[in-house]
């Protein structure tokens, strides 16, 4: 972890997506751009159209979204429609911040980092997910709200699909990690970049 100056999250848009936003996208728009503007759609698209997720069925971040469905004999509208979708179901998982900071209270706050990124760095009064404590949780109250949250919001909807998926269906993730948090509520905790953002 690089724990210097102001960083935060690699990507042109930081916490909020990419240069692009979600409206902007269309069947031209580049691979890489419409990764960074809608972050689950690298699994949308593996789970539907199994794109994305090995070596035979990869793209550039330059290929643009038709050049992909054109050698995958696909539909550009019917993919985009299907990534727009997937978007907006994924939005509904997400808390901003500052509503997040609002309601902190009425969450169980558990940070899905590293140890090493929790211990040098968190949200209070939240709890490192360990494998003791995702048990306990799991066989819980099945109406407990939780609220996760990772470095940059980019990887917290797997972990929130992975908790809804086991009954705990009050999971939200806090959209753009700690890294929003440390932008827009509470500047005293310090932004970092992982050496693997860079």
């Amino acid at each position: 972890m690089n724990n210097g100056k102001a960083m935060g999250c690699r990507g042109r848009g930081g916490w909020y997506g990419g240069g692009v936003r979600a409206d902007e996208l269309n069947a031209d728009s580049a691979m890489g751009d419409l990764m960074q503007a809608l972050p689950g759609a690298k699994r949308a698209l593996f789970a539907r159209y199994h794109l994305g997720g090995c070596q035979s069925c990869a793209f550039s971040d330059k290929e643009t979204l038709a050049e992909l469905c054109a050698r995958s004999e696909l539909d550009a509208g019917e993919v985009l429609a299907h990534l727009l979708d997937s978007h907006r179901h994924d939005l509904s998982m997400l808390i901003e911040p500052v509503e997040a900071h609002e309601k902190l209270q009425d969450f169980r706050l558990i940070d899905v980092r590293t140890r090493e990124e929790h211990e040098a760095v968190k949200i209070e009064p939240s709890e490192f997910l360990t494998q003791e404590l995702q048990q306990a949780v799991f066989a819980g109250d099945s109406s407990a709200k939780i609220l996760l949250y990772d470095h940059c919001g980019r990887h917290v909807l797997d972990q929130v699909a992975w908790f809804r998926g086991h009954g705990l269906h009050e999971t939200f993730g806090l959209r753009g990690g700690i890294d929003a948090w440390s932008q827009v509520v509470d500047p005293k905790i310090p932004r970092y970049r992982l050496e693997m953002d860079v």
